[in-house]
């Protein structure tokens, strides 16, 4: 089976002494937030455009690559301490949180900062695979939580970030960390799909109908075992892709829109062994330039891997085993044909898909999610008769009933108001004249 990478790996950063006892110990409040930020700001390369959304890579690879983060004294510090998984946060590390829901007020603001993020790295693409790969594990057929997988924020942990699919995931941790940082009470299960679904925006894609409240694993015992995410490259591709896609809950037309998304992002064949070194679309950035993208302007979100792949009339243009099965399988190929001819149809069917892939295996608190999008949701308090009575008890069902079948008898319901009895209002009219003109008398 082929197997492939397509993210950009870290390059050798500068060594820095090692930290202190002192320094590494477990630090919680104001001191977690100082020293943070500085472990994050270390210079990373990020063509992070250079992506595709779900992926494998050899696992000798990865480990290699991971090793190599490890071993620098500047990144080993960004790496959980899988020793413990009390509530905390240490010197650097992507901290282990308890299980809460987020708040909407922060996920507005941190929305607004990962809009600023994209608009310096343009690394929306890294984003998108990243909440892609943490919802891409769930499995349907397993319904506890969180064994089945699914959003849940367990990518973070480095159990999971070094599965070969993942390779190059920390990059995008490591551009996220600040903003987790900045806003403690949004989980990361949320942050990463909030990246993911804003990015497809910021793009020039549909509006993504989210919901938030995602609940965070709390350690690495809990993350999926490897293999759970699809390759690009597999004997029968078609079959592979509903292998993955299907044990996912997800259906052909799912499939062919999600796929769609490589619009945006490049390949690099020193890391993925697929694509060229360099076109004339990715030869100047932006971002670090080289690699080999699906389309021509490959930061825009439109129907044009769809159009593409259908004409093949540009080398420079990349088409892998599974891009090019959208073409050939009779299932896919309906929707993919309808999607290079409508991009509005794409659209539509794109931004369902993402929505319900980002909410794969999640465990929301509230049950219903957040929805931070539009005006808000003022939800009334049920009315509890109890409640506002001294200690007396709530009507019983059958009288309920009663009252609702004398109510009914006389043509009332609880949707509409009794009819008007003309004759006894006029009796009442005639009453009062009556009464009015006695007074009057006297």
């Amino acid at each position: 089976m082929v197997e492939r990478v397509l993210l950009t790996p870290s390059l050798p950063l500068p060594s820095r002494p090692s930290l202190s006892p002192t320094t590494m110990a477990t630090i919680t409040g104001g001191a977690a937030t100082r020293i943070i930020p500085s472990a994050t700001r270390a210079t990373v390369s990020l063509s992070s455009s250079s992506r595709s959304f779900f992926s494998f890579s050899s696992s000798s690879t990865s480990v290699s690559s991971l090793k190599c983060f490890r071993s620098s004294p500047r990144i080993s510090h960004l790496f959980l301490d899988q020793r413990r998984s009390e509530v905390r946060v240490s010197s650097g590390q992507f901290g282990t949180v308890s299980a809460l829901a987020s708040d909407p007020d922060q996920l507005k603001s941190a929305r607004e900062d990962i809009k600023e993020l994209l608009s310096t790295k343009f690394c929306h693409p890294l984003l998108i695979r990243l909440g892609w790969h943490d919802a891409g594990t769930y499995n349907k057929n397993i319904e506890e939580w969180p064994q089945r997988g699914g959003a849940n924020g367990s990518l973070r942990f480095e159990a999971e970030l070094k599965h070969g699919a993942n390779a190059g995931l920390v990059n995008a941790l490591k551009l996220l960390q600040p903003i987790k940082d900045k806003y403690s009470g949004v989980t990361y299960a949320d942050l990463f799909q909030l990246a993911g679904a804003t990015a497809v925006e910021e793009a020039g894609g549909p509006k993504i109908p989210m919901k938030y409240g995602r609940v965070d694993t709390t350690g690495p015992g809990q993350c999926p075992e490897e293999g759970r995410l699809p390759d690009a490259g597999p004997p029968s591709p078609a079959d592979h892709l509903r292998e993955v896609f299907y044990r996912m809950g997800l259906d052909d037309k799912e499939i062919v829109a999600l796929s769609g998304a490589h619009t945006l992002g490049r390949s690099r064949p020193d890391r993925s062994g697929w694509g060229k070194p360099e076109t004339k679309y990715t030869k100047d950035g932006p971002g670090a330039p080289g690699g080999q993208s699906w389309t021509a302007q490959w930061l825009k979100f439109d129907n044009s891997y769809f159009k593409d792949i259908k004409e093949k009339r540009d080398e420079d243009l990349l088409v892998l085993p599974t891009d090019a099965a959208l073409f050939e399988d009779p299932s896919f190929k309906v929707f993919a044909e309808k999607y290079a001819e409508d991009q509005e149809a794409f659209f539509k069917d794109y931004a369902e898909a993402h929505a319900k892939l980002s909410n794969l295996g999640a465990k929301f608190d509230p049950p219903e999610g957040i929805v931070i999008d539009g005006s808000p949701i003022v939800k009334g308090e049920k009315f509890v008769a109890a409640k506002y009575s001294s200690g007396k008890r709530e009507l019983s069902d059958a009288m309920r009933k009663k009252i609702r079948a004398e109510y009914e008898a006389v043509g009332g319901s609880p949707d509409k108001a009794l009819k008007s009895n003309y004759f006894l209002n006029i009796i009442i009219v005639v009453a009062v004249l009556a009464i009015l003109t006695s007074l009057l008398g006297n």
